[in-house]
């Protein structure tokens, strides 16, 4: 039995065709499990880096979101405190707050209180609601306190059995004394502050949710669990950061105990942070499904090559049979030398031993030549522009599609190529040519190159060194060239189209407020004025009931147009949405702003559009006037939203003084009131 075994073993593996045959099967299994095991590893950190941006990127999204919906209605109840300011008479207050049923739409109820905290008028009327005493909650102390817009913590609506939110504003009087407040209920469930978050999707289990820095949850999809405390410190440290107001991403513990991916943002004018869970297994979900069938591929691949393989190896390994035999009939003196017909670099050299030197310099000669002929034809043939540089970094060689991309004649010498490279990238784009021939290290770099016909183009240049092997010297770069001005003007638009507005072509609210945050930076570090100028459209309703949205729409642009001409060039104007609109005048006093605001309201009120007669209906002519608030940025402005609060108010106030009015509004110093002045047409 055991000479069996062993005459078998000969037989299998004692012939080197069948060892090559198993030494490649193993082979390829090792570099399938390596590959496998690297693409799973690169794998999860791609899909962990790719998704983490996206959280952090919807998070700041959801975030900006809640922040913007929480503000407006700050804004909101601060312009009606300002309406309900200085005068403390139940009734009247009551027939006022009657008056603001359009405000209904953001809150769930409006109250009004008195000094010390006594309710003394609500709307809708809720039955015990008014003369109730608020002076002890923890929301009308912040308010006395600090004077400023405050969020309550949530509570349950005594008639909705709703969980809600108190916003509310301080009123004050003539001499800024605290007169109570004016605040607004707003719903967690239907008040409209978390309509995006309920329609994002992260997939089967990720999940979006909001809760307040005390650590009470205000929105979560298991609507079981608002109005319940957050997990401890301890099982999600990252949470517990986020409501000490850190921002950022990262992975830890979700709530049920599965680790995922979360990212934080804060929302600060309420003091809610925003967070976005997603299920680590959920993220990697993609990734398995891919390394299981490429599993399966490259072993379905391996099963299928290896009778393929057998008789490969079985051709290749003939020319040694040939070589027994001619070395066989040497030694019997029936040949004078080996002459084998293969291509197998082995055999040749076993076979140079048994010719002359003469014959093996020849050889070497030819196959460099073809060797040479080939690399050139692939060069000359290929569609990718390639060069070749010596070790001075002088370019020796183009290809023809370099030539033709460069506009380069055949011809021309390739040596002043760099002369041709825009001024701005060109120091960069040498000093990393000469580090790579000096270093030996690759070069990749995306450069602007002017053609001799005067037309830009954008290049990326990739190129690598030759290194000897002996020394480490390098004798040149190769590299390749491709055409991506295409690829940058499509990005270009892109950025453009970001950051406008599609009816009038001017900036929209996202591209204003990143020029007001660059203009605010520079007024910041040198002290250079600028102002900003927000209005929107008097008696513009009309035209779009009447008139149709066609007709409204041709008067925005028409206003875009006017507008944008009447400013200075340096300027920026925006549409921020619907017929609200506003202007930043970099480098512009106050005064100057003024003016130019007037010029504004004047060229506005040129402007007409008319609906077209039908049947019996006669045309008519419609036209607009500009609400318009002016203010500048002040040394005591923290952010832009003081400007923009100053400014939006003014635009308030000129259209309650009847419109077709410009507003200039100040900072107010320290213990004084803002200055105001109004132009009137």
């Amino acid at each position: 039995m055991r000479l069996f075994h062993t005459l078998v073993f000969r037989r299998c593996y004692g012939s080197l065709q069948n060892r090559l045959l198993l030494g490649v099967a193993i082979a390829w299994l090792l570099i399938v499990a390596l590959v496998l095991g690297i693409t799973w590893q690169l794998g999860k950190e791609m899909v962990q880096e790719t998704n983490v941006s996206h959280l952090r990127y919807e998070s700041r999204l959801l975030a900006d979101e809640v922040t913007q919906q929480v503000s407006a209605r700050i804004n909101t109840l601060e312009r009606l405190s300002s309406l309900l300011s200085q005068r403390d008479n139940p009734s009247w207050l009551q027939t006022e707050l009657r008056h603001q049923n359009t405000l209904l739409e953001l809150f769930e109820g409006l109250v009004v209180t008195d000094a010390s905290g006594r309710i003394i008028a609500d709307w809708p009327v809720v039955p015990g609601r008014k003369n109730l005493e608020t002076g002890q909650e923890e929301y009308f102390r912040a308010l006395r306190g600090t004077g400023r817009p405050y969020v309550s913590q949530p509570f349950v609506g005594r008639a909705s059995n709703m969980p809600m939110v108190l916003i509310s504003v301080p009123r004050k009087g003539s001499e800024g004394e605290f007169q109570g407040f004016v605040g607004g209920v707003v719903s967690l469930n239907r008040g409209g502050l978390f309509d995006r978050l309920a329609r994002i999707r992260l997939g089967e289990k990720g999940y979006a949710g909001v809760a307040t820095a005390s650590g009470k949850i205000l929105y979560h999809p298991n609507r079981d669990l608002i109005m319940q405390d957050v997990p401890s410190a301890s099982e999600n440290p990252l949470l517990d950061l986020a409501l000490d107001g850190w921002q950022g991403d990262g992975v830890g513990a979700l709530l049920n105990g599965e680790r995922g991916l979360q990212a934080f943002s804060q929302i600060w004018p309420a003091d809610w942070v925003v967070g976005l869970f997603l299920p680590m297994g959920q993220a990697q979900l993609p990734l398995q499904g891919f390394i299981r069938q490429l599993w399966w591929v490259w072993l379905s691949l391996a099963v299928l090559m290896l009778p393929l393989l057998w008789v490969l190896l079985r051709q290749m390994l003939l020319p040694l049979r040939h070589l027994e035999k001619q070395i066989g009939e040497v030694g019997l003196g029936k040949r004078h030398k080996v002459n084998l017909d293969t291509n197998m670099l082995e055999l040749r050299e076993v076979s140079n031993t048994f010719n002359r030197v003469e014959d093996e310099r020849q050889t070497l000669l030819t196959n460099l030549h073809e060797r040479e002929a080939f690399l050139d034809s692939v060069l000359s043939s290929t569609p990718q522009g390639m060069f070749v540089a010596n070790f001075d970094g002088d370019i020796t060689y183009m290809n023809p599609a370099l030539l033709e991309m460069l506009g380069v004649e055949p011809g021309d010498e390739p040596g002043d190529w760099h002369k041709q490279i825009h001024p701005d990238d060109h120091p960069g784009a040498m000093d990393m040519w000469r580090h790579s021939l000096k270093t030996g290290s690759e070069f990749l770099r995306q450069l602007r190159f002017h053609r001799h016909d005067d037309e830009m183009l954008w290049l990326e240049v990739h190129a690598r060194a030759v290194m000897l092997t002996q020394g480490g010297h390098s004798l040149g770069l190769v590299g390749m060239v491709k055409d991506i001005t295409e690829r940058r003007q499509q990005e270009a638009i892109q950025r453009w189209e970001a950051e406008h507005d599609p009816l009038t072509g001017l900036l929209n609210r996202r591209g204003f407020e990143r020029r007001l945050e660059e203009a605010f930076a520079d007024f910041q570090k040198t002290s250079t004025p600028s102002a900003l100028i927000l209005f929107d459209l008097d008696h513009f309703k009309p035209i779009n009931d009447e008139g149709g949205h066609a007709l409204g729409d041709e008067m925005l642009r028409r206003i875009a147009q006017v507008v944008a001409w009447e400013v200075r060039r340096s300027d920026h104007v925006a549409r921020q949405g619907g017929d609200e609109f506003g202007v930043l005048l970099p480098s512009c006093t106050l005064r100057q702003a003024k003016t130019i605001a007037d010029s504004l309201r004047k060229a506005v009120a040129e402007i007409s559009v008319t609906q077209e007669s039908k049947g019996s209906t006669a045309s008519k002519e419609y036209k607009v006037t500009l609400s318009l608030g002016v203010t500048a940025f002040s040394e005591d402005d923290t952010a832009i939203d003081a400007a923009m609060e100053r400014a939006d108010s003014a635009s308030y106030e000129a259209k309650s003084l009847g419109r077709n009015s410009v507003v200039v509004k100040m900072a107010a110093a320290a213990g004084s009131h803002e200055d105001l002045v109004a132009l009137f047409d």
